[in-house]
């Protein structure tokens, strides 16, 4: 029970959301950060706290805002698996998280603050029907509006799901696993300040009304927040640091320069454009050395705005830099099969944007463990993305994939999943790596494209062929346009970057990050009109001529595969005591062997026939023999009259001599003999229960055993 004397300044605000109540508790729990509360939904806990630094960061010339979204394995009762039993460095799902939460944050900070400002998402409890991300966004909107941080928010988050034609608000696990999308959705009071979607080939008008009405929902919530920050917000303060700037050198910066910075930008070749920028930076710095002695800082301040400003008012008159149409892709390129001994590769280029993807199949033995707080313990399909420094002409050691290769690395996956087969149609585990190997806007979406062209170049059965593209937006005052296929200039110096993934039937992931407080609902609809024709273009007019469907055989470096699955009971007969029978089969095929507990089993080696022959054996262990049964034994005995030939651990069968060829036989040793490894069909069981084989009338179709 708490009372007023242990905690004076504790408060606590419930509201309904979509039938569950979400408590917002402060004033009793992290009191020393500039604002916190402890965020309840249902039985999902998560403590969020927002702190600030008095003083600014030295040195550096960005807003320094960290969003980290910490799990806790307590919160699902779960000890970690780490050799120290304790949570280590961020798992993906977590670094996901706190870039989702991230994006629509920070655009209504002032960009020019130089304090840092850090929130971290504490998940302390989790209960799976009520998503920790989506309490984090909300419980960080809370933390942020109530603290004495300077902030344009509040913010909220939606989850809307599909199922059955009809919208599902914040879905429960169970509604989850039937919704045919998962669109997270954040907003201010006025508009859409972030999307991030997964779905399974849903139509882009369906995908924006759900959006939508994701819109509506957290207008509601922000609402709830409003009264929470009247009840016991703190006054904003004004003790921050901003970023220097010096109007009249940017003004004679302005005035000096344009007609040279546009010179500079006319071009389609980034290369060109960035000798022509280091020879105008020379030529600014000189010019103004003896007027503005020591101001390399703030010249390079004046000739960047300078740059924005010519890239932004051409692009609000319908010009490019690259001389593009505003709704024209850069010229396209694609290639499979560039990598001989790689299970599939395919290699995408969209002007200077270059992906090369690399296909890998491995067994379900290979499936990655996950030690999250999430509902997954393994994944079987994997997307990696690495981004060199010579991606964009730098030279720096790498050091590994950052935030950023982690979230574009799961647009990648999230793209391409609804297309990839399930366990039962192709028993892989599958693993794509993209390598940017040249970088000038959206290569995420290129990695989206090469990814399609290296799976079906290694054979797997993908439902449809997926492309990405993205496109820009350029805002004045009321004003605005969108364009189609940003390059790396336009990202920089634009509004937004809204990436879409597809098929010719519908969406299957988007992602959009803004440097404005949000979007209307026609400015969405316009990014879906663009991103749509462009994929179908992508698709129609550069991957589909280049491989129209998946190969119909794997590479002859992939592992071969044969499936079945076998009464659970039996799966003691087929491993045999300290695993001796299923070592003896796995050395004797050269093949790998995994079975699940549910009596699935799974047969891999680079030969097929290897595969075959694994199989035949294990199912003539876990099978009694009935006639039509193929198997392949061991011949254990020879006799005037045939060969016995063992087709599992104590079931064996004879066949007659007249059984061995499709010719007369003289002696069964002109065919046979002891310890040779052959096909047989049971062709009956007498009475006796006695197993009659026939090795000619084993056919080569038939040697693919259920």
């Amino acid at each position: 029970m708490i009372t007023h004397m242990q905690f004076p300044n504790y408060h606590s605000f419930s509201m309904e959301l979509c039938g569950r109540t979400l408590t917002v508790e402060t004033g009793k729990v992290a009191q020393l950060a500039n604002g916190s509360c402890l965020i309840r939904y249902g039985d999902t806990v998560l403590l969020v706290t927002a702190t600030m630094s008095q003083t600014p960061r030295a040195g550096i010339d960005f807003f320094p805002l960290s969003v980290d979204f910490e799990e806790r394995l307590y919160a699902v009762g779960r000890v970690p698996g780490s050799w120290g039993r304790r949570e280590g460095r961020p798992s993906e799902k977590a670094i996901l998280a706190s870039r989702l939460i991230d994006r629509p944050v920070r655009p209504l900070f002032n960009k020019d603050m130089r304090n840092d400002v850090a929130v971290a998402c504490t998940v302390m409890s989790v209960d799976h029907d009520n998503i920790p991300e989506v309490v984090a966004m909300i419980g960080t909107s809370v933390a942020i509006s109530i603290s004495d941080i300077p902030w344009n928010g509040p913010i909220s988050g939606t989850v809307v799901g599909l199922i059955d034609g009809e919208y599902v608000m914040n879905p429960t696990a169970a509604q989850r696993k039937e919704s045919k999308m998962y669109v997270t959705v954040a907003s201010t009071r006025d508009k859409v300040a972030m999307i991030e979607a997964g779905a399974d080939q849903v139509e882009d008008e369906i995908v924006l009304e759900g959006i939508m009405k994701a819109h509506e929902l957290n207008r509601t919530v922000i609402e709830f927040i409003d009264t929470i920050v009247a009840a016991v917000g703190k006054e904003k303060t004004t003790n921050i640091c901003l970023a220097p700037h010096d109007d009249e050198l940017t003004a004679k910066v302005h005035d000096y320069a344009l007609e040279k910075m546009r010179e500079c930008m006319d071009t389609d070749d980034k290369t060109v454009r960035d000798a022509r920028l280091a020879v105008l930076t020379a030529d600014v710095k000189e010019h103004f050395a003896e007027e503005y002695p020591d101001a390399d800082a703030l010249l390079g301040d004046a000739l960047y705005k300078l740059e924005k400003f010519v890239v932004r008012d051409w692009l609000m008159q319908g010009k490019r830099v690259d001389g593009r149409a505003m709704d024209q892709v850069r010229p396209l390129a694609a290639e499979v099969g560039v990598l001989p001994r790689t299970h599939g590769s395919g290699l995408f280029t969209r002007g200077q944007t270059q992906v090369l993807t690399v296909a890998t199949l491995g067994t379900m033995a290979d499936v990655q463990a996950l030690d999250t707080i999430g509902e997954e313990e393994t994944k079987r399909y994997m997307h990696h993305y690495n981004f060199p420094s010579y991606s964009v002409g730098e030279a720096k050691p790498s050091r590994g994939p950052g935030r950023r290769e982690i979230g574009h690395g799961a647009l990648g996956e999230r793209a391409l999943d609804p297309v990839i087969p399930s366990e039962d149609e192709f028993p892989y585990c599958i693993r794509l790596v993209s390598e940017v190997l040249s970088s000038n806007g959206s290569t995420s979406q290129g990695s989206i494209c090469g990814s399609t062209l290296a799976l079906m170049d290694a054979g797997v059965p993908i439902k449809a062929p997926v492309a990405g593209i993205s496109c820009g937006l350029i805002t004045k005052g009321d004003e605005w346009r969108t364009f189609t296929d940003i390059q790396g200039v336009e990202d920089f110096f634009g509004d937004m970057d809204f990436k879409v993934a597809g098929t010719k039937k519908g969406i299957t992931a988007i992602q959009m990050d803004l440097k404005v407080d949000g979007l209307t609902r026609d400015i969405i609809a316009s990014a879906f009109e663009r991103t749509k024709k462009a994929r179908f273009e992508i698709l129609d007019e550069i991957m589909l001529p280049c491989i129209s469907e998946p190969r119909a055989e794997l590479s002859p470096y992939a592992p071969k595969m044969l499936s079945t699955k076998i009464d659970p009971e039996k799966i003691r007969e087929v491993i045999g005591k300290g695993g001796s029978v299923i070592q003896k089969i796995t050395a004797e095929t050269g093949t790998k062997i995994d079975i699940e507990d549910d009596g699935s089993v799974f047969i891999s080696a680079i030969d097929i026939d290897a595969c075959r022959r694994a199989l035949a054996w294990v199912m003539g262990i876990a099978h009694d023999p009935t006639p039509g049964d193929v198997y392949y034994g061991r011949v254990t005995r020879i006799i005037p009259i045939g060969a016995f030939v063992e087709l599992a651990p104590g079931k064996e069968g004879l066949v007659h001599i007249s059984k061995l060829e499709n010719r007369r036989v003289e002696k069964v040793e002109d065919v046979l003999n002891v310890g040779d490894m052959t096909w047989v069909k049971v062709m009956e069981i007498d009475e006796k229960g006695r197993v009659n084989l026939s090795r000619k009338d084993v056919r080569d179709e038939e040697k693919i055993i259920r």
